[in-house]
């Protein structure tokens, strides 16, 4: 199961190869659009997050998705031994890189190359895992949810950061508008890649939230699951043990 959601809809590519070249295409300039368009508010959903994940006290961590590394250096608040943040794109994942050099954390931090739904990790190996923004990107979302699972060790939480549609006035009105105009057109024209942010809006659209997203977890594996709705319902954290 997945979104059908393409960001540049080749009828010979795979979601997975477009959405790593996506990432590729728009490496340089995300940090700054990722912040800029989200007002920073991105920052405060995952150090939310990141408090919810305290209560496991994990020490070896899996960052699914991660980008740059954002919510990896968010976890060094956790005071961890190991974080692995692991990518698709390896343009992303150069940037992370000079990130974690320039901050001084990259021997607790290490980016990798790999694939969310064919992990290369042994079983029960991870305290905990996080993904932040990410799992909306999967080619086929019940099997990267179940490799999570595989890689946690038995009680292990994973967190799960994602979009979502709110629906209380103003939050609803807002959120409409802003992926609808103004993600697309300041994301087009910073980044010279108009279908990456025209994506954005289309797979949060096409993405099962909410209790639709728990029962899915549910089916998968996860138990403890629960969900807290951030930014007024932009987004939400999703929570569940091994």
């Amino acid at each position: 199961m997945g979104t059908k959601v393409k960001p540049y809809g080749k009828a010979d590519s795979t979601k997975k190869e477009e959405v790593a070249e996506m990432f590729d295409n728009i490496s340089k300039r995300y940090d700054f659009l990722n912040h800029f368009l989200s007002l920073g508010i991105d920052r405060i959903w995952r150090k939310k997050a990141i408090r919810i994940l305290s209560k496991s006290n994990p020490k070896i961590i899996l960052d699914i998705a991660t980008g740059t590394g954002d919510f990896a250096i968010a976890a060094l608040k956790l005071k961890p031994t190991k974080i692995v943040g692991l990518d698709l794109s390896a343009g992303m994942l150069e940037v992370g890189k000079q990130k974690m050099k320039k901050k001084k954390v990259d021997h607790i931090i290490e980016m990798v190359q790999g694939d969310s739904e064919n992990l290369q990790f042994e079983s029960d190996y991870f305290d905990a895992f996080t993904v932040g923004f990410g799992v909306r990107n999967f080619e086929n979302l019940e099997k990267g949810l179940g490799e999570m699972l595989r890689v946690l060790k038995p009680n292990g939480m994973g967190i799960i950061l994602e979009f979502s549609k709110p629906k209380k006035f103003p939050v609803k009105q807002y959120f409409k508008f802003h992926s609808k105009y103004i993600i697309p057109k300041v994301g087009s024209a910073i980044s010279k890649d108009k279908a990456a942010y025209s994506y954005l809006p289309e797979s949060v659209a096409a993405f099962p939230e909410g209790q639709d997203f728990m029962d899915i977890m549910q089916k998968v594996g996860y138990r403890e699951i629960t969900s807290k709705l951030v930014g007024g319902g932009i987004a939400t954290i999703y929570a569940g043990k091994k």
